[in-house]
């Protein structure tokens, strides 16, 4: 039993002839398109990672705010 991909599924609901194509290994003629497609998923990806990176630092500076406020009133409090 074989794999079948999310990119294989979609290839035949897009155009079941594609994917009957693509199954018997004859290559697609809009390759440059798909080239594309595969660039503007990369650059996808790269935002996706540099944005989950910024909210983990916000949070970690938000983190840190509080504890720093907390340690000041404590520290005003003691005084």
């Amino acid at each position: 039993m074989r794999t079948i991909r999310a990119s294989e599924f979609v290839s035949y609901l897009y155009c079941e002839r594609a994917w009957w194509y693509q199954l018997k290994g004859k290559p697609s003629e809009n390759q440059a398109e798909l080239a594309g497609g595969s660039e503007f998923h990369h650059r996808h990806g790269r935002k996706i990672v540099i944005a989950s990176l910024l909210e983990t630092a916000g949070w970690a500076l938000v983190l840190a705010a509080l504890i720093t406020a907390a340690v000041a009133a404590t520290l005003l409090l003691l005084h």
